[in-house]
């Protein structure tokens, strides 16, 4: 029913910048931008697409009180012995780090 749901730091893609005795011989930019390969990772890690935040919005308007954090390791917790499968956790993640499937 959901995925890992644990805060993790992702490093920043460093930006290239231009050598500094090459700054000195011209006017050349500094900052020499991102790669296209290296912006589109550098996106993903700043809107941090469906990875939880520990922002609990689950936890808090789950009506049967079926989600937890664990303390141990942080992680959301979903009891599915009381998850009624409502899908309101789903609807308020604001990552989508929850997603509801079929049970086969």
């Amino acid at each position: 029913m959901a995925k890992d749901c644990e805060k993790s730091i992702v490093e920043r893609v460093p930006r290239r910048t231009l050598a500094v005795n090459k700054r000195k011989a011209n006017f050349a930019p500094v900052d020499l931008g991102l790669r296209e390969e290296d912006a589109v990772r550098e996106a993903q890690r700043c809107l941090g697409l469906q990875s939880c935040e520990s922002c609990d919005m689950c936890d808090l308007l789950c009506p049967d009180l079926a989600i937890t954090r664990d303390e141990a390791s942080g992680k959301v917790v979903i009891d599915l012995e009381y998850c009624k499968g409502c899908g309101i956790c789903a609807y308020v993640c604001p990552k989508g780090a929850i997603q509801m499937v079929l049970e086969e």
